[in-house]
């Protein structure tokens, strides 16, 4: 077997780490689940939560095609959207705002001295389950709210309870533990695909928003969320519906370049 460099970057968004690859000549093969897998191994590979592709797609300034840390494709990543709008923003394919695809659909952006501000699906199903709050916001989300520190919770454990229940076992879903301080909000988060706890996630942190809100937990439209690796701010529209203008907001950072033989 023949074996090719390809060139890679390693990107982060409050500690949600993503190996990114230029593919715009669709040089890379999206089917082989081992690479991606072995890619993002913290221990064999790069190391990552979960692997992104750009690549040229007709109609908008690039496509977000989003694999996780074992080699499956995902639904919505918010903060690797976050990340590969720096990326695109770094290559030149972009400049301070752009229109994008990612496998949930159309996304808008813009990027200021490294802070990424990306709109998110709007969101109108909003159900109170058993295990939690349980919404979509590109990716399916348990949300729970605690009267105690998040700090404090034995997370792993907790959330793989509810991430492979008889409800979520087939599909998964996102697990997040919450607590509002001061009118900010504290969380946790335990993603699917990655199947631990990461230190942060842009969809998951979204759902706590738009659930801290329907709950009247706070009332402010725009709300800070700080995770283990970082603030976020998610603003937001509510209507008779849901929510819609939805924009998670953070930085998104180059750590480093480098090629690896596939």
């Amino acid at each position: 077997m023949k074996l090719e460099m390809t060139t890679f970057y390693k990107y982060q968004g409050t500690g949600n780490d993503f190996v990114i690859i230029d593919d715009r000549e669709e040089q890379f093969d999206i089917s082989n689940q081992p690479l991606i897998k072995k890619l993002c191994d913290r221990k064999f590979g790069i190391g990552a939560d979960g692997l992104m592709l750009l690549r040229n797609k007709s109609g908008f300034d690039f496509e977000m095609v989003y694999f996780n840390s074992d080699g499956r494709v995902s639904s919505m990543c918010g903060n690797g959207g976050r990340c590969i709008v720096a990326f695109a923003h770094f290559l030149g394919v972009i400049k301070e705002k752009c229109h994008f695809i990612a496998i949930d659909g159309p996304h808008d952006a813009t990027i200021n001295q490294g802070i990424v501000s990306l709109q998110m699906q709007n969101v109108d199903k909003i159900q109170q389950l058993e295990e939690g709050i349980f919404m979509d916001t590109g990716s399916p989300h348990v949300v729970n709210f605690l009267t105690n520190n998040v700090k404090e919770i034995d997370l792993v454990p907790e959330a793989r309870a509810i991430r492979y229940n008889e409800r979520f076992e087939a599909e998964g879903t996102n697990v997040n533990f919450a607590h509002v301080e001061a009118g900010e909000i504290q969380a946790r988060t335990y993603e699917r695909g990655v199947e631990d706890e990461t230190l942060s996630c842009g969809t998951g942190v979204t759902a706590i928003a738009l659930a801290a809100h329907q709950q009247g937990l706070l009332d402010q439209s725009e709300i800070a969320i700080n995770t283990s690796g970082g603030q976020l701010k998610v603003s937001f529209t509510p209507n008779e519906k849901g929510y819609t203008n939805i924009w998670l907001t953070g930085p998104a950072t180059f750590v480093f370049k480098g090629e690896i033989e596939v």
